[in-house]
């Protein structure tokens, strides 16, 4: 689950879907388009508070590693589902910040209607705000999901084997209901969660309807979800989207990330694909598997290049378990390869490009705009296990943050212990394959034209 936020980009959400064909399995792949979001579905947050949100993220999924995941909104979020005594205060509406950046839309119930939700490559569960909201539900765009004008709706009791599996999918245990319901609760970083029923419906996704998926109806939510109607999940646990999916499309997804700047200029052409289509084109990694939380995404960075050339540090610098995540912006790096590629970065900008103080995380900044920077910035290759590379252009290396100052779009680990993410700003443009049944993960350039 994991989930979260980060740079928030203006764009319009299209009414329509699109299949792409794909001639190695029955089914074809489901293909959606995908956006990068700010303006519309967030009351804009500060690019101070983008980062910090970002880093908030980064901290929640370390904490799922080290078995720290928070649980103290248990008692306050779930007491009125229960029928619960005990008394608690009111929850105060938290803002309404972005989370995860990605956003496509899905139809639930029968007849259908339509949301849009965040996708989350670190989420199992899915859930959407329902109404009534028995507690609170966070502003969205659209209307929320109403179960009673759905003639497929289904709560789920305790006794069922999909209640069993919310303690893996969300890391919290289940609760029921006096009427035996099962109630879920997913908890994120910064105190943000959602609580309801778990519920059984039809999923509409693209061209395609699937009976009987199985998702949270949220009843009290609030935090980090933007104004999206909830968030659905793409990570590697039989609770998930994906895996639900599955059955007819196989275990595999990729997307698109469009470019984005905090200036405004958003990129086109990003789509969320689930079931494989061609592998030509791709290269690929061994996709890695960790016991501490077996459904995120692991892969092995095996080295970092400038302008062609390796950077500085030994190979024991890239042992440190990494993460590919659709939800974290800023990429973090091992110390060791961060501070190497800063240094080399740093030694190209700086020649041309008088250096400014920091901006948050981000501890490499300029004075100069991203097009006047973008000009001398190098060529960055991250490579990986098997041959796969993303090799970087200057829109995936540097930021302007605010008019006139430019930063490295990168982070280093202060803790030595920390897992190593790659990020969304790097992966913008490139088409991500997740082939969980071939057990590897592929890029290739140029996936959203």
């Amino acid at each position: 689950m994991g989930l979260l936020f980060v740079l928030f980009f203006a764009l319009v959400l299209r009414q329509t879907s699109s299949i792409r064909v794909n001639q190695e399995i029955k089914n074809p792949a489901l293909h959606l388009p995908l956006y990068h979001v700010q303006g519309r579905l967030t009351d804009s947050p500060s690019f101070l508070d983008a980062l910090a949100l970002d880093d908030a993220r980064v901290k929640f999924l370390n904490s799922r590693l080290n078995k720290k995941n928070t649980t103290a909104v248990l008692p306050a979020a779930t007491s009125s589902l229960t029928g619960s005594k005990s008394v608690s205060a009111p929850l105060n509406p938290g803002e309404p910040l972005g989370v995860a950046n990605y956003y496509t839309k899905v139809g639930l119930g029968t007849p259908p209607t339509y949301h849009l939700v965040v996708v989350d490559t670190g989420s199992s569960l899915s859930w959407i705000q329902c109404e009534p909201c028995e507690g609170y539900c966070h502003p969205q765009v659209g209307p929320h999901f109403n179960p009673s004008a759905s003639n497929t709706y289904q709560k789920l009791s305790c006794d069922t084997n999909q209640c069993s599996s919310l303690k893996e999918a969300t890391l919290n245990t289940p609760m029921c209901s006096r009427s035996n319901t099962c109630i879920y609760t997913a908890t994120y970083g910064d105190q943000s969660f959602s609580a309801g029923y778990l519920s059984r419906d039809s999923l509409s996704f693209g061209s395609d309807t699937l009976s009987g998926f199985v998702f949270g109806c949220g009843q009290e939510n609030d935090g980090l979800f933007g104004k999206s109607a909830g968030l659905f999940g793409l990570a590697k646990n039989p609770l998930s989207m994906l895996y639900q999916l599955s059955t007819k499309h196989g275990k595999a997804f990729a997307y698109c990330l469009p470019s984005a700047t905090l200036l405004g200029q958003i990129g086109s052409g990003g789509f969320l694909s689930i079931g494989l289509s061609s592998n030509s084109g791709y290269k690929f990694t061994p996709m890695l598997s960790n016991s501490r939380d077996p459904t995120l995404y692991f892969v092995k960075l095996s080295a970092v290049s400038v302008s062609g050339k390796p950077i500085g540090v030994a190979a024991a610098a890239y042992s440190v378990p990494t993460i590919i995540d659709s939800g974290t912006t800023i990429s973090r790096l091992p110390s060791p390869v961060y501070t190497a590629l800063r240094a080399e970065l740093v030694k190209i900008i700086s020649s041309k490009f008088k250096m400014t103080e920091p901006v948050s995380i981000l501890d490499a900044c300029f004075a100069g705009s991203f097009d006047e920077i973008s000009a001398i910035v190098p060529s960055v290759d991250m490579m990986f296990q098997g041959g796969a590379d993303l090799n970087l252009k200057p829109q995936n290396v540097v930021l302007e943050v605010e008019k006139g100052t430019t930063c490295l779009s990168f982070a280093g680990n202060s803790n030595l212990e920390d897992i190593a993410i790659i990020g969304n700003q790097q992966q913008q443009t490139f088409e991500v394959v997740y082939d969980i049944a071939g057990s590897k993960i592929g890029f290739g350039a140029g996936g959203c034209s």
